[in-house]
């Protein structure tokens, strides 16, 4: 969630106009140059489909025995992950999913025997590293293409109900962790006689309720949201013990424990300051509550962080504390802003104010808050836009670039609240050391007595025939300054400020939700190159048939004639091109620079051609192909070809 409510009350802190000029300026362009940093990178989160054994749309002679998917970083799958239906909509994979090779960014299907010619869909939905479900569906034919009845769900994941459902218990999520970390921070640090009235007390209740309920929804649609199910599933209990075996299920299983001590926590607390209405002398709470009460809340986001995008790509180690340190600094600042805002209101209604010293310390806090997101919303900006093009190229960067542009007003409306804290501080101050003036003292003189000199300090035209000793003159008039009317201003703009930042804070759950610009620009490269490069490899060795003038051919065909597995078919061409029927055919194959071989293909006769569908081939590199073609019961011949064997397709290093 980068550049999280970057602004806020960064410009509430009393600073000088061209000191506070000159951090609005910084922010800006730390949120800009979080934009710029990058280049080329990792993939990031979010896994994308990079390639397909059978490839989408290709038409093959022949069954194949496996369908093979590879995607850009790990993935994880269920029984139903990966089905291939038939042109009748059978399903022809009897087994799930297995890892090929065990690697992890891999989903291989065994396909059932003497499949008919047709058309054939497959459609898969695996979970990526960062928790996120992505799927698709592409077709292969045997033989020719053929119409289907194949039936794929199309659309976002997100438009579905279960999508939409998770989609608002997130946001909710978010929602209750900024309620209740910011208001149990601004009680801590700021305003602890808060804690006894009951606004402040409904919202720490209220936050954590709304917590509570969201994660038990999260974990209850985690299946679904993860399988395609549809709402009812909800109550599968076999598919919810799946769930809280998985790292996406077990955070919030962990995220429910931590609520659970919590409220023991919070209702020690409330003992201690239940009763207390006066907020003008707080009662501390001591550093061991404050020290177990921060651990609570990075426990907390930590939850978040260990099974979201930063639990994905590179410099994991690293991204996992920034996220967990962006998330507190978010719920310090929008959810200790709304937690100002309601303890203005409730004091003004009551004709109360609150004390200027607690809306400084709230400034502090706020700032350091707001320097910790703009340090950590750079880092993660980086990580996961990395590029210009990737803001007006992907849906990710569209989203940021609104919440960029939700920031900026924030920071406009902030310096309308740094006003206001400002006039409320520099109007506390005077108060605490004002001067007191002695009572002029009257003294009753004669009429017609001498007058009293003004050195004596007296002052002559005193009615009634009295001196006033001790008052060198008038004293100056008072200010008249209501300090409840700059509460009420600052009432409003924080009102504001907070509604802004309930803004910021849907669109980071968008955020969160949606696959970053460094992924999507990877997925759409790997398929790229993917549909660049040759589904198969094809050489064609010529050989004499054992007659004069008879110039046959043999043509081996490799697919997709990389590292790893490969299917192998081989077809004898007669001298006038037409097709041949030979008692035998072998094929060996030799990696001579590397010492690899003779591989024996073990080519069976398939009544027309030859083939074999799982040679492995371990190394890339020049092949040479050692090919025995027998022609009669007593005559072969043996020839010699080459074929070129590609590495792997490039993975970007997790």
């Amino acid at each position: 969630m980068p550049l999280k409510q970057l602004g806020g009350c960064l410009l509430m802190r009393p600073v000088p106009r061209p000191a506070r000029t000159s951090l609005t300026v910084l922010a800006l362009l730390a949120a800009v140059c979080a934009l710029l940093v990058g280049g080329a990178g990792s993939a990031f989160a979010h896994a994308g489909l990079s390639g397909s054994d059978p490839a989408d749309s290709t038409v093959l002679k022949e069954a194949p025995r496996h369908v093979t998917l590879t995607f850009t970083e790990s993935v994880t799958f269920s029984e139903d992950s990966l089905r291939v239906l038939s042109p009748e909509n059978r399903r022809v994979n009897p087994a799930p999913a297995q890892y090929a090779d065990g690697k992890s960014n891999t989903a291989r299907v065994q396909l059932s025997d003497e499949l008919p010619q047709g058309t054939y869909t497959v459609a898969w939905r695996v979970v990526s590293a960062d928790g996120h479900p992505i799927s698709g569906a592409f077709v292969f034919s045997i033989g020719k293409p053929s119409e289907t009845a194949a039936v794929v769900p199309d659309g976002s994941l997100d438009d579905s109900a279960v999508g939409r459902l998770y989609a608002f218990f997130r946001y909710l999520a978010y929602s209750g962790l900024a309620l209740l970390v910011g208001a149990a921070a601004f009680v801590a640090v700021c305003l602890p006689g808060a804690g006894g009235e009951r606004p402040v007390r409904r919202l720490l209740a209220a936050g954590w309720a709304v917590l509570v309920v969201s994660t038990v929804a999260l974990l209850l649609l985690r299946g679904p949201y993860e399988t395609g199910g549809g709402p009812t599933s909800v109550f599968d209990l076999s598919q919810l013990g799946r769930t809280v075996v998985g790292r996406p299920g077990a955070a919030l299983v962990v995220r429910l424990v931590l609520l659970a001590a919590a409220a023991v926590l919070l209702g020690r607390c409330a003992v201690r300051l239940r009763g207390r209405d006066d907020g003008d002398e707080p009662r501390d709470l001591g550093r061991r509550d404050r020290g177990v009460g921060a651990a609570f809340a990075l426990g907390l986001a930590f939850t978040w962080a260990a099974a979201e995008h930063a639990s994905a790509g590179i410099q994991v180690p690293l991204a996992v504390p920034v996220a967990v340190l962006h998330l507190v600094a978010m719920g310090v600042w929008l959810g200790g802003l709304i937690t100002l805002a309601i303890v203005l209101r409730s004091r003004g209604a009551a004709g109360r104010t609150v004390p200027a010293d607690a809306v400084g310390r709230f400034s502090t806090m706020a700032f350091a808050a707001v320097a910790v997101l703009v340090g950590t919303g750079v880092y993660q900006s980086w990580r996961q836009v990395g590029s210009w093009e990737g803001l007006t190229t992907t849906s990710y960067g569209r989203t940021l670039l609104v919440k960029v542009a939700v920031v900026v007003a924030v920071l406009w409306v902030a310096s309308f609240s740094r006003r206001w804290t400002g006039r409320l501080l520099h109007e506390a101050a005077p108060a605490a050391g004002t001067r007191t003036v002695p009572e002029p003292e009257r003294v009753k003189v004669t009429v017609g007595a001498p007058d009293v000199p003004a050195a004596a300090g007296g002052a002559p035209d005193a009615p009634g025939g009295e001196v006033v000793r001790g008052a060198a003159g008038p004293p100056p008039p008072e200010a008249d300054v209501d300090p409840r009317a700059h509460q009420r201003g600052l009432r409003r703009t924080v009102a504001v400020e907070a509604a802004l930042g309930v803004v910021i804070l849907a669109v980071s759950t968008l955020l969160t939700g949606t696959q970053p610009s460094r992924a999507a620009g990877e997925s759409a490269a790997a398929a790229v190159a993917a549909a660049q490069e040759p589904q198969a490899k094809v050489a064609t060795v010529p050989f004499d048939m054992g007659k004069a003038g008879h110039q046959g051919a043999v043509q081996i065909t490799l697919a997709p004639g990389r590292v790893g597995e490969n299917t192998v078919e081989a077809v004898v061409f007669s001298a006038d091109g037409g097709l041949a029927t030979v008692p035998e055919l072998r094929l060996t194959l030799t990696q001579e620079a590397l010492g690899i071989g003779p591989i024996d293909a073990r080519l069976k006769n398939q009544k027309g051609f030859w083939a074999v569908y799982d040679l492995q081939l371990p190394m890339p590199g020049e092949w040479t192909l050692n090919i025995t073609v027998r022609t009669s019961e007593i005559d072969q011949v043996t020839v010699r070809g080459s074929v070129h064997i590609a590495p792997l397709p490039r993975r970007p290093a997790a």
